[in-house]
């Protein structure tokens, strides 16, 4: 199946160069643009693709508040934020209120590339030791997390809390399954069953879920 990719970016040269990279791999279509989040809301509901390339720092609505309703509502869609700062805490906000990973701005286009289509599968965190590294930076600087609510965490199985803590360690299916000793389906059912468990979307946001329940703590 082709990927259907919205790009939304207040600067031109930004929206064409991505979209001529990406229209130029195999399976991935760029659908539509935008200028701002106003506007990439209306076209997500319009166009209804598979990726959004967000950026953050944009005029009329910013791609946070935008990322907050595309995910809130009736979408399949997910966000990839675009920022040109790795430790940008406007990004650890867009992993909270649902975007599904990250990626710089200066990325080649085999990781944009890479980074559309690993976000569209929904299989991994993107850029894992990246995310990593921010989501620890602004847990530490956020308002300290609340205790981990009993009806949500209570719920998780032994081995589930363990595929959890790892998640927010930044391992991929496969890593976990070699550390557990596992096949790596088990691993993907065991993913699904956390997410649905726990209300949340994707494994980005389970992530980030595992740190402001205190199930891991930053360094």
């Amino acid at each position: 199946m082709t990927i259907r990719v919205l790009i939304v970016d207040d600067q031109m040269m930004v929206r064409e160069g991505f979209s001529v990279l990406l229209n130029a791999m195999e399976g991935i279509e760029v659908v539509g643009e935008a200028v701002d989040g106003r506007e990439a809301i209306a076209k997500v509901a319009a166009l209804r693709p598979d990726v959004v390339l967000m950026d953050i720092r944009m005029p009329v609505m910013n791609g946070l508040e935008a990322t907050r309703e595309i995910v809130a509502s009736d979408t399949d869609a997910k966000v990839l934020v675009l920022t040109t700062f790795d430790l940008d805490e406007y990004v650890y906000q867009a992993l909270r209120a649902g975007a599904s990973g990250f990626l710089l701005k200066d990325a080649s286009a085999r990781q944009l590339a890479d980074g559309v289509r690993v976000v569209a599968s929904g299989e991994a965190l993107l850029a894992p030791s990246v995310t990593k590294r921010l989501i620890l930076e602004f847990s530490k600087l956020s308002t300290p997390p609340k205790p981990a609510d009993p009806a949500g965490v209570g719920e998780l199985t032994e081995r589930e809390t363990e595929v959890l803590v790892l998640i927010a360690q930044g391992l991929s299916n496969a890593e976990i399954a070699d550390r557990l000793i596992v096949a790596e389906s088990t691993i993907k059912t065991h993913v699904s069953r956390i997410l649905v468990k726990l209300g949340l979307r994707d494994r980005t946001q389970a992530a980030v879920f595992a740190y402001e329940t205190r199930l891991v703590t930053p360094a």
